[in-house]
């Protein structure tokens, strides 16, 4: 297939993926922050807290419906841009997609209406029941779309079938509660509770440096900065879940989250690092132009083991005998056997002819985790961009750092009622906002970019996954989702902060 339309046919999705991802985290977390303003209001019948949680509320609807638009074109895409696929796949993958769009979204959006409209309609039980429902709906249509992405990481729970050339599920449970599945979940909502916390934290400083609201921006503030502080604190017990994940079943990634080219027991991990431009499998450079490292760092967070070897890009793409890891050249010859088993299968199907079928079967049985191998050139071909992974999960890991310090500063001095005098502390608020979005879309970009080339880890290089529809058609409809998504980006920020500048009280 055509090198520019696969990459096109990437860049496209990506930009549906980045742009949906502007949207999504601020409902999974600002929902249970409205949830709970709504929860005190009701336990302590303070009309203050109905309008506070009504002006929030207004935010949550405004970044809903087009948080809405963004995803369903993503889901499309699977169709017009990926149907090889789709097709590849398309019977383990579409059931968690079918559930959430059944299930979870219908849901959300049905309670979605009595919350935003039913205040002087149903009880106050009702409606607050509403709002929990909205909260917990949109975390659960987050959850089946993570589940599908966590089998693109670890596929299980499926059986090859080579008479339809399509993987069919054989077991559901094993897809949901896939290791990696779960703690991509909940690594993943993590990320948009803080990013939902730093906005309403934000927001809050703003009228705090303007004189404005200031009750209702310090009550906002508190509620925020502990949700946040917690989900920050958790985000680091997930975040390392993740990692151990990544080392166990994807370890080129994680290989290239770290730069290591050797490796290495006890393992450091690199606090801050410039790589090495120059630098190759194959030459005797060094990784890196300057570096921090945390001793043993890696190993813990790896296998959870301060002495445990973590293998290097080298090792992993020519394999290394004493630790029994099989270089890529091997696994590319296994995976040609396995194609070519599934071509002598389809010929000795054609002639009936029983002993070639069982033969060339249980040979594409014993090779089918390899069959994407069978696709790829040449054994560098698993590596991923270095750079690009690197740098973002660095970015990632910091950003994490400071907000954490952010919440812990900020609901210290509320508390103590000094948060007014804490102007550089406010300013920073403001300015972490933009910065939560960087670090979410950062983690994105280490999960998809650093397994690369890979669709489908191990199974399916991206090439192979792509639609055969013409470079000019994916061009045209990437510069139409640009324009369109830039545009709803523009609009949802005017309509924002319009209702932001006419604050809670109307205005007045």
């Amino acid at each position: 297939m055509e090198e520019h339309l696969i990459d096109w046919s990437r860049a496209q999705f990506a930009l549906t993926a980045i742009y949906h991802w502007l949207f999504v985290p601020l409902t999974l977390g600002l929902g249970f922050i409205i949830a709970i303003m709504e929860t005190i209001y009701v336990k302590t019948g303070n009309s203050f807290w109905k309008k506070t949680t009504k002006f929030w509320m207004t935010l949550f609807a405004i970044n809903f419906a087009i948080g809405v638009a963004t995803g369903i074109i993503m889901e499309f895409e699977f169709g017009t841009n990926w149907a090889n696929y789709s097709w590849f796949v398309g019977d383990i993958f579409g059931a968690p997609l079918a559930i959430e769009g059944i299930l979870a979204f219908f849901m959300e959006s049905t309670f979605f209406a009595v919350m935003f409209f039913g205040w002087d309609k149903v009880s106050r039980g009702f409606h607050l029941l509403s709002t929990w429902l909205v909260a917990i709906g949109s975390n659960l249509s987050a959850l089946w779309i993570l589940v599908a992405n966590g089998w693109m990481q670890y596929p299980v729970g499926m059986k090859f079938n080579p008479d339809t050339v399509r993987n069919e599920m054989e077991n559901f449970w094993e897809v949901l509660f896939s290791p990696v599945a779960i703690s991509k979940f909940l690594h993943t909502i993590s990320s948009g509770y803080i990013m939902a916390s730093l906005f309403v934290v934000g927001i809050s400083a703003w009228y705090l440096l303007k004189k404005r609201e200031i009750e209702f921006a310090k009550k906002s503030m508190i509620v925020a900065a502990s949700f946040g502080l917690i989900t920050s604190i958790f985000i680091i017990i997930t975040g390392d879940e993740s990692a151990h994940q990544v080392a166990l079943k994807q370890p080129v990634k994680l290989a290239a989250m770290e730069g290591l080219y050797e490796g290495k027991t006890s393992a450091g991990i690199v606090g801050i690092g410039i790589l090495n431009s120059k630098k190759t499998l194959t030459n005797d450079e060094e990784p890196f132009l300057f570096e921090l490292q945390a001793p043993y760092a890696l190993s813990f967070l790896g296998y959870h083991n301060i002495h445990s070897f973590v293998p290097g890009l080298k090792d992993l793409v020519y394999g290394n005998e004493e630790y029994n890891i099989e270089s890529a050249q091997s696994k590319i010859e296994k995976g040609k056997k396995a194609i070519n088993a599934l071509k002598m299968y389809k010929l000795a199907k054609k002639t009936n002819n029983q002993e070639d079928i069982k033969k060339y079967e249980q040979i594409l049985n014993e090779k089918m985790k390899y069959f994407g191998y069978g696709h790829l050139d040449k054994p560098e071909d698993i590596v991923p961009p270095i750079a690009i992974t690197f740098y973002t999960f660095h970015i990632m890991v910091a950003l994490g750092t400071w907000f954490l310090i952010l919440f812990a500063l900020i609901l210290f001095f509320t508390m103590k009622k000094e948060i007014l005098n804490q102007k550089i502390l406010l300013r920073s608020a403001i300015f972490s906002i933009p910065l939560g979005y960087v670090a979410g879309e950062a983690g994105w970009i280490v999960a998809e970019v650093g397994r690369q080339p890979w669709a489908i880890q191990d199974l399916m290089p991206v090439g192979l996954a792509a639609t055969d529809i013409g470079t000019t058609n994916v061009v045209v409809s990437f510069f139409m989702f640009a324009t369109l998504f830039t545009i709803l980006l523009i609009a949802e920020i005017k309509i924002m902060l319009k209702q932001i500048k006419i604050g809670p009280e109307g205005g007045h």
